[in-house]
């Protein structure tokens, strides 16, 4: 079956012509609607509160989205807390940390971000093991970042600043579409819960281990996953699958063989040998090294080297 029509869970761009979906589009005449199957929603100032978290108490802040980025301002506008200039922020993608210049003076020397892979984040946050950190996360969340940095021995604490919640499908009919696309597990779920016993059409397809491991627990048969070696991105991965399919190709069902990414490191971390700590001195220890340099000096004054006298030592005229 081949692939005429796209409907992407994610918000329109401004600009078609800007977005990563634009190349496929005009090279393979696809029609391609966004339209997100979830939305974020910040908490209240009274949902903050009641986890008793003390902002000022830490010395810099974990980002992962724009959303948390939103909802911690407000809260801080709302709570009369002014952020110190000193406050750090580490971000797990470029795109998250640009996006703080809505509400800070963007500074290379406060703000850290890594290549959006979980492993690189997390070798980014344990080379700042001095900071402590305030872990904000939407809920549901993964467990494998704050289980990681509980690994690492990193001191944080972990906020809900958000939370995902289903968006309104009533105006969306899937059986018009070819292929689905979703990029977050909680999609997934909205997805089985308004449209039940989907399978087979349209095709589905996921980015991330999490989204996709989902989707196949729900009992669907995902046709294309990124990222992978060879297609980094959702729309080359789509691109690969289109141009099998378009060739007469008989592409197989997506199987996961292995862990994630994310729990492949807390392994990884887990099975590092413990580093162990020097044995203190005892007191023979201590008595020998003593005897050690008195027996070095008194060589140095047989042998003729000069020894060097103390002032009280000195002979008075």
């Amino acid at each position: 079956m081949k692939i005429k029509s796209i409907l992407v869970s994610q918000p329109a761009p401004a600009a078609i012509e800007k977005s990563p979906y634009n190349e496929i589009i005009s090279k393979h005449h696809l029609n391609v609607k966004f339209h997100p199957f979830i939305k974020v929603e910040g908490i209240s100032l009274k949902e903050f509160r009641s986890q008793r978290i003390e902002i000022l108490d830490h010395t810099a802040v974990i980002f992962t989205s724009r959303t948390t980025i939103d909802s911690f301002f407000r809260i801080c506008e709302e709570a009369r807390i002014a952020v110190p200039e000193s406050m750090k922020y580490f971000c797990n993608t470029e795109a998250v940390a640009l996006y703080l210049q809505k509400y800070i003076v963007y500074r290379k020397r406060k703000i850290f971000f890594a290549d959006g892979t979980f492993a690189n984040f997390m070798e980014l946050l344990n080379k700042h093991k001095e900071e402590k950190y305030l872990l904000t996360v939407s809920e549901p969340h993964k467990p494998e970042m704050p289980l990681a940095m509980e690994k690492l021995r990193l001191t944080f604490d972990k906020v809900v600043l958000a939370r995902t919640v289903s968006a309104d499908l009533s105006g969306i009919n899937v059986n018009d579409y070819d292929m689905l696309v979703f990029y977050s597990p909680s999609e997934i779920v909205s997805l089985v819960g308004t449209f039940p016993g989907i399978n087979g059409h349209p095709k589905i397809a996921t980015f991330g281990h999490g989204t996709t491991n989902t989707a196949i627990g729900e009992g669907l048969t995902v046709s294309v996953m990124a990222p992978s070696p060879e297609a980094p991105s959702m729309t080359r991965a789509i691109e690969l699958y289109l141009k099998k399919i378009n060739a007469g190709e008989t592409v197989a069902p997506v199987v996961l063989d292995g862990q994630s990414p994310d729990r492949a490191y807390i392994l990884a971390q887990e099975a590092k040998p413990a580093k162990r700590r020097p044995a203190p001195k005892t007191a023979a220890a201590t008595t020998k090294n003593s005897t050690t340099k008195n027996s070095a000096s008194a060589s140095k004054a047989k042998t003729g080297t000069p020894v060097k006298k103390s002032a009280s030592s000195t002979p008075s005229k």
